[in-house]
């Protein structure tokens, strides 16, 4: 039993930090998108987010 426990210790984490640094960077691309008129048509958008 203690082996597994060694072995899901080993997963890898994500701090509040490193997941406020990845939406940040998402939304400054959304941003500059927006900025540039490059847009996505909403079923471009529903297939994205199901792939995910």
């Amino acid at each position: 039993m203690a082996l597994a426990q060694v072995k899901k210790n080993h997963e890898i984490t994500y701090t509040l930090s490193d997941a406020m640094d990845a939406l940040l960077m998402k939304l400054d691309e959304a941003i500059d998108d927006m900025e540039n008129e490059r847009v996505q048509d909403l079923d471009e958008a529903w297939k994205e987010i199901d792939s995910i």
